[in-house]
């Protein structure tokens, strides 16, 4: 398919500049078209898994083995590509998370699934294998004008579903089950389709049964995470009773810190989860869509593929949908009971904050009082030893001479001396409190 131009031109010889996309976009819609196919014809159809870096490896290999037959040359961003090997046509799809390799071959046989798939898949042998193996199908396509063809020997009768299409052109049937070689066997009686429509019929019917093996790649990864959700819920309700009962801080740190770590392990589940749960969900929304545009009518008893899958396919779909509420519900709750309980320890830290502040008042106010006390006694004692120096001065001025009284002029310069020094020691005091130079 030739990409389209993303450029519009205008009269004059003016051209419009597109949108970087533009042409990404225009060019998707037409990505995957319905390829005609005559009755009788047999499409084996596989998915490999080519997530983490294996898309690329297998863009490599079909775009060598392309180069080597002398076939059409895979375009570097292509996401489709067909080629016909002699009477075989091959049609290759790449998708996020998974490749797809779908053999068209002619049949003249009306005998259904004759000759066996195994016998027909030796072309896919001539490329490596893309990945893990997902989907394995075996769809034969035969045309039924007047003769009846039997349906329920062909298949387990317990997991049957077969239906006809919305205007009773065609009759498709299957049971879900892989055959010997496994392959998952389907049936298409075309009744009165034209080459274009049975084309797209085939397609729909394989998407369908593509896609419902990749949303049940969601099951078992909830399954695995169910006991361990199950696990932190009950310790959740645990701890939640043991916060009622605890007042002491360091039975709140310990607390808090299980949580954490309850936490801790619930998000990385929930993290490894997201895209598979997610996954899920949009193939499931796609097989479903699939179902409705084919237009199932009921053929007897037999139950329609839509009813089949609603029974048996529905119900893993909740699972998923179900452990990734409670993920997200339990999250919510141990966020809350986290909130909590590092509220709770933050009170207490306040309280004992407050506790070590007002001891700390309390020392200072016994630092002052004991520093006031020390200062009186300072005063006492240097103005002791001032008087005593003044005592000595006023005698031997007495001795050379002077006319002093040297007990009265003694006494009367007590006051003066503490008074003095009491003055310069709030002055020194002052200044230390202060931080004055």
């Amino acid at each position: 398919m030739s990409a389209m131009t993303a450029e519009v031109t205008i009269e004059g010889g003016g051209r419009l500049i597109p949108h970087d996309l533009r042409a990404a976009i225009l060019n998707e819609v037409h990505a995957r078209p319905f390829t005609p196919l005559a009755s009788p014809a047999r499409v084996l159809h596989f998915a490999f898994d080519t997530s983490n870096g294996r898309g690329k490896t297998d863009r490599a290999a079909l775009a060598d083995f392309c180069a080597r037959r002398g076939l059409t040359a895979l375009k570097p961003d292509a996401k489709h590509h067909r080629v016909s090997l002699g009477g075989v046509a091959l049609r290759w799809e790449q998708h996020s998370e998974f490749t797809t390799y779908t053999w068209e071959l002619p049949s003249k046989s009306a005998t259904p699934f004759q000759p066996p798939a195994a016998a027909l898949a030796a072309p896919m042998a001539e490329l490596p294998q893309p990945g893990p193996l997902l989907v394995a199908l075996d769809v034969h396509l035969i045309e039924q004008k007047r003769k009846t063809v039997p349906i329920e020997p062909l298949f387990d009768r317990a997991s049957l579903a077969a239906a006809e299409n919305s205007d009773g052109a065609a009759l498709f049937a299957t049971d879900f089950k892989p055959d010997d070689a496994g392959f998952v066997r389907i049936l298409i009686l075309n009744r009165d389709l034209d080459d274009d429509r049975a084309g797209a019929l085939v397609q729909r019917i394989i998407e369908v049964e593509t896609y419902r093996t990749l949303a049940l790649l969601g099951l078992p990864e909830a399954q695995r995470l169910a006991p361990s959700i199950g696990r932190i819920e009950q310790r959740l309700a645990e701890v939640t009773e043991e916060m009622r009962a605890t007042a002491q801080l360091v039975d709140n740190h310990r607390l808090l810190d299980e949580l954490t770590a309850l936490a801790a392990e619930l998000e990385a589940g929930a993290a490894a989860s997201l895209f598979r749960f997610g996954a899920s969900r949009a193939y499931y929304d796609i097989v479903q869509l699939r179902l409705a545009t084919v237009g199932e009518r009921k053929i007897g008893s037999l139950p329609t593929w839509t009813s089949f899958l609603a029974r048996r396919m529905a119900p893993a779909m909740r699972t998923c949908t179900a452990t990734a509420d409670r993920q997200a519900d339990l999250s919510q709750k141990l966020a809350r009971a986290a909130n909590l309980l590092r509220t709770r320890v933050d009170v207490e830290l306040e309280q004992q904050n407050r506790d070590l502040l007002r001891s700390m008042n309390d020392r200072t106010r016994l630092q002052l009082r004991l520093q006031t006390t020390v200062e009186g006694l300072s005063v006492a004692a240097i103005s002791y030893y001032v008087v005593g120096l003044f005592g000595y001065v006023a005698k031997g001025a007495h001795e050379e001479g002077l006319p002093i009284n040297v007990t009265f002029a003694t006494a009367l310069f007590v006051p003066i001396a503490a008074l003095s020094i009491w003055w310069v020691v709030r002055r020194i005091r002052h200044k230390h409190m202060t931080g004055a130079e």
